[in-house]
């Protein structure tokens, strides 16, 4: 395999562990279907849906069970057929709690859904499908971005006369330690990830297209363009490969690293010309588009020391945690910390009944001796003003000033040093030698000025 070194990169960033030999080399494996499940109703930014079945309703796998007419907004499906048990609240990994719709499993009649890979090859031709048909199709489907934000993707594509898009970058990074759902993605679905790419890329009216693959990802980087090459006649299309380091996976890192352009402080990727898509998002795309299947399952990479059996997993959402770990033969010793995600952007859960989104790319679980370890379970100190938190911060920021401005409740500070600039991406945090949580104070300013906002309001 040839030696392939990014050098295209940003300002600022660390180089966390990678760890990803716990699951890199696992092929997707489907999980059976749970007895329950509970699929929440606030899955993505924008609306929350709300419920448009009842207590006792039978419902079928890709019945829509939840749905707002807010324009930023996504329906949400069921992934099983069942009767719905009660709708009423449940853990939510990020708000802590919110409305779901609790489906016991039908007995019979509900066998796994597994991969649509197969249907797709080099012989995809997107010209098959009109714009708004592919709008059409990944709206009903209500398909999110699914790298961790989840802004509905229907919006992100649509044509905007007032806004055109030029380019479409794909985030195929996965800078996160420990997960690899799309590193395999890509190499698992190479055909029909690159069917949701070309269907975007029409969808949004994008001359080119990027795909920014991290170097530490060779195999990737090299199926990805022999495919490309394949297929001549797709049009300005490269993979580039970009430098690993984290937070590469950031869009706006993203695009600095590959277009060399900065989108503005406080405006989105449009105002430049530019649409960003995550690689599970873009086989979504191919999927609802090619078979109208509605976004119900997704990979989840289950990784670190704790759990018995780590790997990537084809998985509904709404499954619960504790059912996930079950499947994965439970965990090897007690686990210290389950996050949602990975360990630098992911959120800690306490409930292992907490359900799977649309987002959750993973699972982690750490060891006490992982998480002493860490900085973060260290005893915090004095900061000394050595700067490696202005050093690493990507958007350039001070977080220091923030973060003593948030734990004085001084609010007005805190936005004067461009509190809600922050990416949140913990790189701070990970290198402050005196064990200050930098990132969960800006995290709590963000919260608190988002209350004082609704207060004044």
């Amino acid at each position: 395999m040839a030696d392939i070194r990014g050098k295209f990169t940003f300002p600022g960033g660390t180089h966390p562990p990678e760890n990803k030999h716990f699951s890199e080399n696992s092929s997707i494996e489907v999980v059976p279907v749970p007895k329950q499940v509970a699929v929440l109703l606030s899955q993505h930014l924008g609306a929350v849906c709300v419920p448009t079945v009842a207590k006792k309703d039978t419902v079928t796998a890709g019945q829509v069970i939840g749905k707002s007419d807010a324009f930023v907004s996504a329906p949400i499906h069921s992934p099983v057929n069942g009767t719905v048990k009660d709708i009423t609240l449940e853990p939510h990994p990020v708000i802590g709690r919110t409305m779901a719709v609790i489906i016991e499993t039908a007995e019979e009649g509900n066998a796994p859904k597994q991969p649509v890979n197969t249907r797709f090859d080099k012989n995809f031709d997107p010209n098959d499908y009109t714009v708004e048909q592919i709008c059409r199709a990944v709206k009903d489907a209500g398909i999110v971005g699914m790298g961790g934000a989840g802004f509905p993707t229907r919006v992100k594509i649509e044509p905007n006369p007032a806004m055109p898009k030029e380019v479409l970058v794909i985030n195929a990074c996965e800078c996160e330690p420990f997960i690899t759902c799309d590193y395999r993605v890509m190499l698992e679905w190479t055909w029909q990830m690159l069917a949701g790419i070309r269907l975007a890329a029409k969808a949004a009216e994008c001359e080119k297209i990027r795909i920014g693959i991290e170097d530490n990802k060779p195999e990737a980087i090299n199926v990805i363009t022999d495919a490309i090459q394949e297929r001549s006649d797709i049009g300005d299309i490269q993979v580039v490969p970009v430098k690993t380091k984290y937070p590469q996976g950031g869009e706006r890192q993203l695009i600095k690293s590959v277009l060399g352009k900065t989108v503005p402080t406080g405006s989105i990727p449009p105002t430049i010309g530019i649409c960003v898509l995550n690689v599970a998002t873009c086989a979504a795309i191919a999927e609802a588009v090619m078979t109208g299947n509605p976004l119900t399952h997704r990979v989840v990479t289950v990784a670190g020391c704790a759990i018995a059996k780590p790997g990537n997993y084809y998985v509904p959402i709404g499954m619960r945690v504790e059912n996930l770990i079950a499947h994965c033969g439970g965990l090897t010793e007690t686990a210290a910390k389950v996050v949602m995600g990975g360990p630098m952007m992911g959120f800690a859960i306490a409930d292992l009944s907490t359900p799977l989104t649309k987002t959750s790319g993973a699972l982690t679980f750490l060891t006490k001796a992982a998480v002493t370890r860490a900085k973060y379970e260290k005893q915090e100190t004095p900061c000394i003003r050595c700067g490696r938190c202005l050093s690493v911060c990507p958007e350039h920021l001070n977080p220091t000033k923030i973060a003593h401005a948030v734990k004085h409740f001084r609010m007005d500070i805190a936005q004067n040093y461009y509190l809600s600039a922050c990416i949140e991406c913990g790189c701070c945090s990970y290198v402050c030698p005196a064990n200050i949580e930098i990132t969960g104070y800006i995290k709590t300013g963000k919260i608190l000025k988002a209350r004082e906002k609704k207060r004044l309001g």
